[in-house]
């Protein structure tokens, strides 16, 4: 069923139930579906639908139109525009508020339905991730992998009509637009403000009773629970490791926390509900072949948009991997992660793969080579860093081209420069052997100014 059907079954049975709530006001169910209805796509038919708006209830209201039309929306934001208009087959570009064709907002019918014969392999949702050499990189869903996981959601976190459910950052990340899109088809009340405001917090609070965000956000979520009090009694958490000691934080505010594993192209993978460690994800098996974590389940993504390249890869027997390390894995045994093979860095609940920024930082002139690797981060986990050999260009130079090419969570954060690069025995350098040294405070690292 496409989601907009279930955002009009809510209009129809509980139509002055708060649906949306973000920074410019809120909408009722029967309101939001009015304003789908009154802001149709003005093109009809599957493509994709790229749609940069600043405002989360346009934004959704905006996805929803496209639902309702057939279509694969795109969220992405205002500085990734040109880069996917001149690398994506983009059919619509939405950068302004659709326009009203009817009573948005008044007194319409909430009728007429779904014009759209839902299939479940239809293209429903797509999702950008960091492509190489600057290129934006969409994965996309069918309905089935995408719409099919709701229910399982649902029951894990105990999320129903009744929730007041805070999903409190970007939805152009696949992390948080799924928990939009997921509460409105259980048809809960969302609060999307949109990104991450702690001054909002303290209102936030008094009223969610399910929050759904990315693993350095949760100690701040606690802190202010702490000082305010309210209804929160479940934390939805995924994108990354816990904090140390965050969960019993959380069991001491009274908090449930369900979190899980998973990855852009492959959806769900494992979920610990209790703290007893990460279990398969329902309907989903998992093996560790030489140490890389593959899966096969109805969640898997359908693929790169345009062909492109990434991590995924496929066996041509169902199972997908991104590269992910664990440990030799047992069914019935929990799972236990050990980190990207590819060197993949986990920054604030974002992946980003170092030689997507390498090879756009080695066009820079006076770049003689780069190695890019993750810092640790206290809140984010890590921070990209980019250590350049011999006299490279100056700092400012290198983050004009990083601000012009890159997306903001590919950015590095810290810069260091060092005479020769170590190198493996093929002439590659040593990415590893860098990661160390800077890390054993070797004094010929120096950092950029």
């Amino acid at each position: 069923m496409p989601v907009a059907a279930q955002v009009q079954r809510h209009a129809l049975e509980r139509p002055h139930q708060p649906a949306l709530c973000g920074p410019g006001g809120s909408l009722t169910y029967a309101e939001l579906w009015r304003e789908v209805l009154a802001r149709p796509l003005p093109v009809k038919g599957k493509g994709l639908v790229a749609i940069t708006l600043s405002d989360p209830v346009d934004q959704l209201v905006a996805v929803l139109a496209a639902d309702l039309a057939g279509a694969t929306p795109l969220l992405c934001d205002g500085d990734q525009r040109a880069r996917v208009a001149a690398t994506l087959p983009v059919d619509l570009h939405v950068d302004t508020p659709l326009p009203a064709t009817g009573a948005a907002g008044g007194t319409a019918e909430i009728t007429p339905g779904i014009t759209v014969e839902p299939d479940g392999d239809d293209l429903v949702w797509a999702c950008l991730t960091s492509g190489s050499t600057g290129s934006p990189r969409a994965v996309v869903r069918t309905r089935r992998s995408w719409a099919g996981s709701f229910p399982h959601v649902s029951a894990l976190a105990g999320i129903g009509a009744d929730d007041v459910v805070l999903v409190p950052g970007p939805l152009v990340s696949s992390l948080y637009g799924f928990a939009a899109v997921h509460a409105l088809a259980a048809g809960a009340t969302v609060v999307v403000p949109g990104r991450w405001s702690p001054g909002s917090l303290t209102v936030q609070l008094r009223r969610a009773t399910v929050v759904h965000l990315v693993p350095h956000r949760l100690p701040a979520v606690l802190d202010v629970l702490e000082e305010v009090g309210g209804p929160l009694r479940t934390a939805m958490v995924g994108g990354a490791a816990l904090p140390p000691h965050a969960r019993e934080m959380a069991a001491r505010a009274g908090v449930r926390v369900v979190s899980y594993y998973g990855a852009t192209e492959m959806s769900f993978v494992a979920a610990d509900a209790d703290g007893t460690g990460l279990r398969p994800f329902p309907e989903v098996e998992i093996q560790v072949r030489d140490g890389e974590v593959w899966a096969r389940s109805p969640w898997l993504a359908e693929g790169y948009v345009a062909g492109a390249k990434g991590p995924m890869k496929t066996d041509g027997a169902g199972w997908m991997s991104v590269g992910d390390l664990a440990e030799p894995y047992e069914p019935g045994r929990p799972l236990r992660l050990r980190g990207r093979g590819d060197g993949a860095i986990q920054t604030g609940g974002a992946t980003v793969v170092p030689e997507d920024v390498e090879a756009v930082l080695r066009d820079v002139p006076g770049v003689r080579d780069i190695v890019v690797i993750g810092s640790p981060h206290p809140q984010l986990g890590s921070v990209v860093t980019a250590v350049l050999e011999g006299s490279p260009p100056p700092r400012a130079a290198l983050e004009a081209v990083a601000r012009g090419r890159l997306d903001a969570a590919q950015r590095p954060r810290r810069w260091y420069a060092v005479g020769d690069l170590p190198r493996t025995p093929t002439g590659k350098p040593a990415r590893g052997l860098v990661a160390a040294r800077l890390a054993g405070g070797d004094p010929q690292i120096r950092r950029l100014v």
